[in-house]
């Protein structure tokens, strides 16, 4: 396994642009954006101010012109594990120490006019070591300005046990923040500035193949350096019942993570004469993506609504490896190997929308939208490797890839009685993909430059009808058939519908609700063939009939199979006709009540599980339907395990200023098929929340 196993997505963060498998107009993955504009100051809204009216009892304390109410919850975090420790911390990963476990900070102006500011807000979560930690800041001048500020750390911790011999593992942070800045908010003319910076760094262990087919694996260790920062100017102007957004922005991702072997290895085979003695790699990845989105708005027309909204992105990427290793083969020969592999590419694309609505009578709306998407990447790669001291080059020029989109849906929404409604639709989308994978360059041999294209078309029809016969109760009835006659990929949808139903009865103090729903997909092509078929059932509710004591429980069962053909090597031998099959069985349940002992003491009590049944079967390796002669294929066609946490937690009132908190949770982690990721843990905290 080569070291792009570990960093198979270079860029793993979101980008400005991002289209389904069947175009951005899919019904199951809209492509929406949010875009933003404007121009001048144009003071037209009154300022929002607080009420000095008395509700209940005086919070806070009045500084001058200001109210200011702040509150505290400092305690001490603890936990216990039992088994896989690595399991625990990818999944739950809280530790003992003391935290601020929340804090919380109002200063509002008494009149909506303060001098400098009319309101502070701050918020934060899980401050001083938490695995996840939060922190927000709203500071805002009537009509003048709003400032946003938030800022987010994640500990992520992956112990990958089960692939590589444990020799892929991930102990990163993420800091996220996002900054926010709105000049002339309530004014019809809006100016915007913002920031956003994500970073991950660690340690982390991936694993090398080398020198050559009959070589061994080694592990390597890499230092995580990853980076992406985000730069945006813009605003909105409102003018005769339009609203106009613009947004230009400016992203930047780049990852410097070195490789190196921290000692020489013999690798994961210690039998053969392969050998790794030393190893080195840098390998930067830098890229920009500057970009703008720009959407129009007709409001207030009582006939018709229209909103059009179009993305651009020119993005750029650029890459360089550089290689040094040093060891014996698998013939014991000593091998010194230097590779320099570096390129560039450009990925410019585009997105357009446009809908309209119409309101031709009270009781029907039809709207229409049409959809665009483009991308183009073109680029080229040079490859060059010295063996003890020979060398060979490759030139691997990326000539094209480009992928259109072009969707148009239709859907009428008729309301025919006051307890009755229903709606159609019908979506056509043609997406068209065209690859020249290289060209003819002077003194090297000649490549096939023959473009390669494939269109695929998908037709789609949706109906839903929604009743109401009683107040309490609403019944939902939706479904949607599609035909592709090329889908991209043998597990992409092709003849697939879906069928979804709910009912959901609520009064005051009861709320009951059941759903079901289907999704079945049939593809196939020269290659293999796949299906899938997915069941969804659930029920839900809660009730609050006493002041003292509410419940609120719920159960969903979920099952899935997939069935694909499977095409392969196995040694020199070609294998085909194999087939892949996978069967889950997910039941999840949750139970919390929560009730008042008294005038001071509240307590909550709650229950969630998570089970997948797999398929029946009592060992990895026996099965009642088998579809491979590969005991490793039978033994991954279903992934049996339970997650089980019950929690408790109590808030005693001290004082009208003072609470004590207390809060205990279990976990239960177990995999039917294995034991060694299986863990328990348990979970709790003290502490004291004042608020003044």
């Amino acid at each position: 396994m080569g070291t792009d196993s570990f960093f198979a997505a270079r860029n793993p963060w979101p980008s400005a642009h991002r289209c389904g498998e069947k175009g951005c107009l899919s019904p199951f993955l809209r492509n929406t954006l949010l875009l933003l504009l404007a121009s001048l100051p144009l003071f037209a809204q009154p300022p929002v101010a607080p009420t000095d009216e008395s509700t209940g009892p005086a919070q806070g304390e009045n500084v001058s012109s200001y109210n200011i109410l702040q509150s505290f919850e400092t305690g001490y975090r603890f936990e216990t594990v039992g088994g896989n420790a690595g399991m625990y911390r990818s999944t739950v990963n809280y530790g003992n120490g003391i935290r601020l476990l929340s804090s919380s900070l109002s200063v509002q102006s008494r009149d909506g006019h303060g001098k400098f500011f009319d309101q502070i807000l701050l918020n934060t979560q899980g401050l001083g070591n938490d695995p996840y930690q939060f922190a927000s800041l709203r500071v805002e001048k009537n009509r003048l300005y709003r400032y946003d500020l938030t800022w987010r750390s994640n500990a992520y911790f992956n112990p990958a046990l089960t692939i590589s011999g444990g020799e892929h593992l991930i102990d990163t942070v993420r800091n996220m923040q996002d900054q926010d800045l709105t000049l002339f908010p309530q004014s019809n003319f809006k100016f915007f500035l913002g920031y956003s910076r994500n970073t991950q760094s660690g340690p982390a262990l991936s694993t090398i193949q080398l020198f050559d087919n009959r070589g061994d694996e080694y592990p390597l260790f890499a230092n995580i350096r990853r980076q992406q920062n985000e730069y945006r100017v813009g605003g909105e102007a409102h003018v005769l019942g339009f609203r106009l957004n613009v947004l230009h922005g400016w992203e930047d991702f780049k990852e410097d993570t070195p490789l190196s072997l921290t000692q020489p290895s013999a690798g994961n085979n210690p039998n053969d004469f392969n050998q790794l003695n030393s190893f080195a790699s840098a390998q930067p990845y830098h890229g920009t993506s500057p970009y703008w989105r720009v959407a129009l708005f007709r409001e207030g027309a009582k006939l018709w609504a229209a909103n059009g909204r179009f993305t651009y992105v020119a993005g750029r990427r650029a890459f360089v490896t550089d290689e040094l290793s040093n060891g014996l083969n698998a013939s014991g020969t000593p091998l010194e190997r230097q590779v320099l592999s570096f390129g560039n590419a450009q990925r410019p694309a585009a997105t357009a929308n446009l809908t309209v609505s119409l309101f031709p009578l009270t009781w029907a709306t039809i709207t229409n939208q049409t959809s665009f998407y483009n991308i183009r990447m073109v680029g080229d790669s040079y490859f060059v490797q010295y063996d003890n001291g020979s060398s060979f080059a490759t030139v691997l020029p990326f000539e094209f890839l480009g992928i259109q989109t072009i969707a148009n849906a239709t859907d009428v929404q008729i309301q025919a009685r006051p307890w009755l409604s229903f709606h159609l639709g019908y979506e056509y989308s043609d997406r068209r993909i065209r690859s020249v994978e290289g060209s003819n360059i002077v003194g090297l041999p000649p490549v096939d430059s023959t473009p390669i294209e494939q269109n695929n078309a998908l037709n789609s029809g949706t109906f839903g009808i929604r009743l109401r016969p009683l107040k309490a109760l609403t019944i939902r009835l939706d479904t949607e058939i599609g035909r592709a006659d090329q889908p991209i990929s043998p597990i992409s949808d092709r003849n697939y519908q879906a069928l979804n139903g709910r009912v959901e009865y609520k009064t005051r103090t009861l709320r009951f609700s059941a759903f079901a729903g289907s999704d079945y997909n049939t593809n196939s092509n020269s290659l293999t063939s796949y299906a899938s078929h997915s069941r969804r059932y659930g029920v839900d509710g809660s009730w609050s009939g006493t002041p003292w004591f509410s419940v609120d429980l719920g159960y969903n069962r979920m099952h899935l199979d997939t069935l694909g053909g499977l095409a392969y090597f196995l040694g020199r031998t070609q294998v085909t006709g194999d087939q892949s099959y996978y069967v889950s069985n997910i039941h999840a349940g949750n139970l919390a009540a929560r009730f008042n002992a008294g005038k001071r003491v509240d307590v909550s009590l709650g229950l969630s599980i998570v089970q997948d049944t797999g398929d029946g079967r009592a060992t990895a390796t026996s099965t009642p339907l088998t579809y491979s002669a590969q005991p490793a294929f039978i033994a991954a066609q279903t992934f049996p395990l339970r997650f089980l946490s019950p929690q408790a937690r109590v808030s005693v009132k001290i004082t009208e200023k003072i609470r004590w908190n207390a809060g205990f949770q279990h976990y239960g982690y177990r995999e039917d098929f294995q034991t060694f990721e299986n863990y328990r843990a348990q979970t709790g905290y003290t502490s004291l929340l004042w608020s003044f």
